[in-house]
């Protein structure tokens, strides 16, 4: 009798410590959850930052390829961005209004993950004709950003409008790229080391820039 007492204890044992284990697996997998950053795609944007082309899409959506030109004169592609995380936005420098706090903000970005290889930096010009490459070189040094870290680029201003409309919905439609369409948004956007869009933030408030930070911390853990 003692014996098969010992022998059911046992197992309720064992079936107590396998049930422990499933709770505490899945309120692991709750918290992993509600820190987790969304992902993206067109359906879950504001149909008004989308390009008609671009309404249905529910899912994969990336950051497509391009070619632009930076601060350095060095030709930059999707591929500078190869498994990196970065935090793309749209500016020029004759700016007088949101970009300069827009700039002061990338720059407490840039200062915070200085050293972290992991994460970068994209800032497109608006205005390309005006913003040449010893333009925004000299805007660059008057900033503090650092070469292969902070890309401020030009480029055909269609490619740009496409890039803002299409892979980043980061502005109303206002045009695409003709010499009288302009582009000025307060968004940054963040994408993730796959190309993907995980967070849309106003460039020019210093509460989002701290959520920025937190959220970039978050997707390294995911790395």
């Amino acid at each position: 009798m003692k014996s098969h007492f010992f022998s059911k204890s046992k197992y309720t044992f064992i079936a107590m410590a396998a049930l422990s284990v499933v709770i505490i697996s899945y309120l692991y997998y709750l918290n992993y959850q509600a820190k987790s950053l969304p992902i993206y795609n067109p359906v879950d944007i504001n149909p008004r930052l989308v390009d008609e082309s671009l309404l249905n899409k529910s899912k994969n959506h990336t950051i497509g390829s391009f070619k632009l030109t930076d601060q350095d004169g060095k030709t930059i592609t999707e591929a500078d961005f190869k498994d990196k995380i970065y935090i793309a936005d749209f500016f020029f420098t004759r700016c007088g209004t949101i970009c300069p706090i827009m700039t002061d903000n990338m720059t407490i970005l840039q200062a915070h993950f200085k050293n972290n290889n992991h994460v970068k930096f994209l800032s497109h010009s608006v205005t390309p004709v005006m913003d040449s490459v010893p333009v925004l070189k000299s805007y660059a040094q008057a900033h503090g950003a650092i070469s292969g870290k902070w890309h401020l680029t030009t480029g055909p201003k269609k490619e740009i409008y496409n890039l803002a409309r299409k892979n980043y919905f980061a502005v109303l439609d206002e045009g695409d790229g003709g010499a009288q369409d302009f582009i000025h948004t307060e968004q940054f956007v963040l994408v993730d080391a796959k190309k993907r869009i995980r967070g849309f933030y106003d460039g020019t408030d210093s509460e989002e820039i701290k959520k920025v930070i937190k959220d970039i911390e978050l997707l390294l853990a995911e790395k």
